[in-house]
């Protein structure tokens, strides 16, 4: 395939990206983390201005782009690529977050300057989305039971117990960059188990 006018960097990553692809290397899938996890991280926490959520963001980012490696196309570095992505993931992340951010209890001034408040809608679901809601958990549940005990641990301690990153590496002494990379590959077994068992249940 046409490399065309990449730079040096670019090439080298464009390597990776085949390596990765064709012998499922994962110490290229690594590699390619290292050199842009820093500077995704950072772009992203730009964005949403909070650290837990620019750090899931930015394994959302890699796992979407990891998954979709195969349809990468060297037109443009592969930096551009994977930063359209984590983008993307980080505007429908910030438009869904927004849904739920202004002050419901706050009056506000319509154009004739009269005020007016919210009418909330129930948080409650319905009975057809809470039974959608109660099969999609407890297939979640049967899918993190079949993952390795390490990885399971680390899933339920992030996301049923809500524990930060930091929290994690403290209560299971680990050094943080292990537990954010084994989070990342937890994340992306359970994508992948998900896919393969959407339906069965």
């Amino acid at each position: 395939m046409e490399i065309g006018n990449l730079s040096s960097k670019a090439e080298y990553d464009y390597k990776l990206v085949q390596i990765a692809v064709n012998e499922g290397d994962q110490k290229a899938y690594a590699e390619l983390m290292d050199r842009y996890r820093d500077s995704v991280y950072f772009m992203l926490l730009k964005m949403v201005n909070n650290k837990d959520d620019a750090d899931d963001l930015t394994i959302e980012a890699f796992g979407k782009a990891f998954n979709k490696l195969h349809q990468y196309a060297p037109n443009y570095a592969f930096s551009t690529w994977l930063f359209k992505i984590a983008t993307n993931n980080c505007i429908d992340f910030i438009r869904k977050k927004k849904m739920q951010v202004y002050s419901i209890d706050k009056p506000f001034e319509n154009s004739d300057g009269s005020e007016m408040s919210h009418e909330v809608k129930s948080q409650g679901l319905d009975p057809e989305e809470y039974l959608i809601k109660k099969q999609k958990v407890v297939l979640m549940r049967a899918v993190v039971d079949k993952l390795k005990p390490r990885y399971k641990n680390l899933v339920e301690l992030r996301y049923y117990k809500e524990l930060s990153y930091e929290e994690i590496a403290q209560q299971l002494d680990l050094p943080l960059g292990t537990v954010k990379a084994q989070l990342f590959r937890a994340r992306e077994f359970l994508f992948n188990m998900m896919k393969n068992t959407e339906g069965k249940i």
